[in-house]
């Protein structure tokens, strides 16, 4: 069983109160003691499906008292270790609503934020990793090498970036949404401008099978590209991160963008137009399945006034990203068909 361990910091005053919210929740254990001279520390212990609700109910109750701090850790172990919980009989007054809050065995979603805002910020390393990434993945498809392409995908740093935009849409968090699209921006130009700089320096051969496959689009690209998004979610959102989630998304991202680069540096237009489509469609199709699957998961933000801006900008991206998808995919086919 995944467990959080959840610190809050109060006046004593509140200390019924606060243990009365947590009691409702069936903590596994709890505990407290005072701190310093009018503060007190409550811990608890709790299945981590358990921690977003908890939270906002102590957060709701608590957020304008003067002293009140809660921190988040995870937890590697516990002993003794604790008991499955039984399901409890369906309660008269339970509505779905109530139930849906928390789906499945997710992380909260603070947790995730924090997870997924610290993969946002656009630093040297990142640069570095891009150009690394770029540079074996285009050396790999002149070799017509798979090895070196999927040793690339590892390098690039893919997933964090279109999680965040997905997230910020789904949260309707206008300032997360924005860093997550620069350094996405950021990113596929260093990407593009050192392919391109390979395109002239080497010569590129457009029969090579690993660049050929990269300059059209098929609904098997799509399918990818979808569950990429959705995969790269739910590895984050459940708090195991694997390093093979991230494959997904840079082979979905990166190669195509590589492709374009090196085919424009090499004069070759019309192949590496095929490129950009593929690489505008992939894009499309990840950030759509990622917020399609945050909804899914229940993922909201905790005020009804912030619920109802993100709704609107939920909305909004489904229809902006359905809707580009079907226009380049029906312009796809009739530049196929002519």
């Amino acid at each position: 069983m995944s467990l959080r361990l959840i610190e809050i910091v109060l006046p004593p005053g509140y200390l019924n109160v606060a243990e009365g919210l947590i009691r409702e929740q069936n903590p596994i254990d709890l505990w407290d003691e005072e701190i310093t001279q009018g503060r007190i520390r409550i811990k608890v212990l709790v299945p981590t499906e358990k921690t977003e609700q908890l939270m906002d109910t102590l957060e709701k109750r608590f957020y304008k008292i003067d002293g009140f701090r809660m921190v988040l850790f995870a937890v590697e172990a516990s002993i003794p270790r604790p008991e499955k919980e039984e399901k409890a009989p369906k309660k008269s007054g339970e509505t779905k609503v109530e139930k849906s809050r928390i789906i499945g065995t997710r992380i909260s979603r603070e947790e995730l934020y924090s997870d997924v805002e610290k993969m946002t910020k656009l630093s040297w390393i990142f640069i570095v990793l891009i150009v690394l990434a770029s540079v074996v993945a285009a050396l790999g498809m002149l070799r017509n090498n798979v090895i070196f392409i999927i040793g690339a995908m590892v390098i690039a740093p893919a997933l964090g970036p279109n999680v965040a935009l997905s997230l910020g849409t789904t949260l309707g968090d206008g300032d997360l949404s924005r860093r997550a699209l620069k350094t996405i921006f950021v990113g596929s130009l260093v990407a593009f401008v050192f392919s391109a700089l390979i395109g002239i320096l080497f010569e590129v051969n457009p029969q090579i099978p690993e660049i050929m496959t990269r300059t059209k689009v098929n609904f098997g690209d799509i399918a990818l590209a979808l569950a990429a998004g959705s995969a790269a979610v739910l590895s984050l959102s459940s708090g195991l991160v694997s390093a093979l989630i991230g494959v997904m998304v840079a082979v979905a991202l990166l190669p195509p963008l590589v492709t374009m680069g090196m085919l424009m540096g090499a004069g070759q237009w019309e192949l590496a137009g095929g490129s950009l489509q593929l690489f505008l469609v992939n894009f499309i199709c990840v950030n759509l399945a990622g917020v399609i699957t945050f909804l899914c998961q229940g993922v909201r933000p905790l005020t009804w006034w912030e619920a109802n801006r993100a709704k609107k900008a939920t909305r909004t991206a489904i229809i902006l990203w359905t809707g580009l998808l079907f226009l380049l995919v029906l312009l796809i086919f009739l530049s196929q068909k002519g």
